[in-house]
């Protein structure tokens, strides 16, 4: 009997969690030809997540747990989840509904029948959600697109079902800032991507913050492209350009009309303009100088601090 590991990322999630495992009990009936196992990966929740995930464990076999010893992020969890996962297939979903259970049912049968590596799921609306998150999500995935190699469907999720190759090439890319959405397409293999609706939690609240995912974003931006690196060369050549046909301009009218009383409100403002442009360009170069810093310290992605397996992880 094939085995199908689903990965599941939780950061107190007390609320939704037996609502999560119930839905999960009914797709569970649906692929009775193959076994689901569920790993929950704990990324380090101050609520009652973790002891709820021990019952879970404790009643059904095929539910296993990760506990980190703090927030690494999801990420780290996804990561973690991929490790662990021996399954024939191998799945990732959120816990709060939003990504339909019942759709592991038509991706299962996808899979089985060998054209495809992957399914994948995109949202084809972001209804429920602010406006300006929507907007910005949709200018991210535009922006993406034309500066990296990369392309990552608009709208795309984590929810996916790979199979076990396509799993075990993710596992090769061990860079400690990842991007998974990237990560996903850069390995290639052949995915069937499924549409569906938007639908909002179930319960509890959303850890992503407007904040959290801009950082996301610019995350995502230096772990796939260069071309930031290359705008700002670009703009320090545009400015230098502009700066030698200035000197021409002043040299010329200085030996026509003589030398004029400078303005110093306009000379502040250049400096001024000059100066934010250098420290934009510092900025950009000192992103990807400290992911290097990061890839370097070779520090793990993620430490456990117990598991299903045993009582705890030393």
């Amino acid at each position: 009997m094939k085995v199908i590991s689903i990965i599941v990322p939780c950061f107190n999630e007390e609320e939704v969690l037996p609502i999560y495992y119930n839905a999960m009990l009914e797709v569970r009936k649906e692929i009775s030809e193959a076994t689901i196992e569920l790993i929950f990966v704990d990324d380090g929740s101050k609520d009652g997540t973790l002891e709820l995930l021990k019952q879970f464990h404790e009643k059904d076999d095929n539910c296993q747990f990760l506990s980190f010893s703090r927030n690494f992020g999801k990420e780290a969890a996804i990561y973690a989840g991929l490790q662990h996962a021996k399954g024939d297939y191998v799945g990732l979903m959120d816990v709060d509904l939003q990504d339909p259970p019942e759709m592991l049912i038509q991706m299962y049968h996808i899979l089985e029948e060998g054209e495809y590596d992957c399914v994948g799921t995109r949202r084809t609306d972001r209804k429920g959600e602010p406006i300006i998150r929507s907007f910005f999500s949709d200018c991210f995935y535009k922006f993406i697109n034309k500066i990296s190699d990369v392309k990552i469907v608009s709208g795309a999720r984590d929810y996916r079902l790979m199979t076990r190759r396509m799993a075990d090439a993710v596992l090769q890319i061990s860079e400690k800032e990842r991007f998974s959405k990237g990560i996903f397409e850069w390995v290639g293999f052949e995915t069937k991507w499924l549409e569906y609706h938007n639908t909002e939690r179930v319960a509890g609240e959303t850890k992503w913050s407007f904040n959290k995912l801009l950082m996301y974003s610019l995350q995502g931006i230096t772990c796939f492209s260069v071309s930031p690196l290359y705008l700002a060369s670009g703009i320090g050549t545009l400015f230098c350009g502009i700066s030698f046909l200035f000197l021409v301009f002043i040299l010329v009218r200085t030996m026509v009309w003589g030398d004029a009383t400078p303005g110093w409100p306009s000379l502040v403002c250049i400096i001024l303009l000059i100066s934010g442009i250098q420290l934009l360009c510092l900025g950009i170069i000192g992103q990807y100088l400290s992911k290097t810093y990061l890839e370097t310290k070779d520090r793990p992605l993620y430490l456990l601090k117990e598991d299903s397996q045993g009582e705890s992880v030393r």
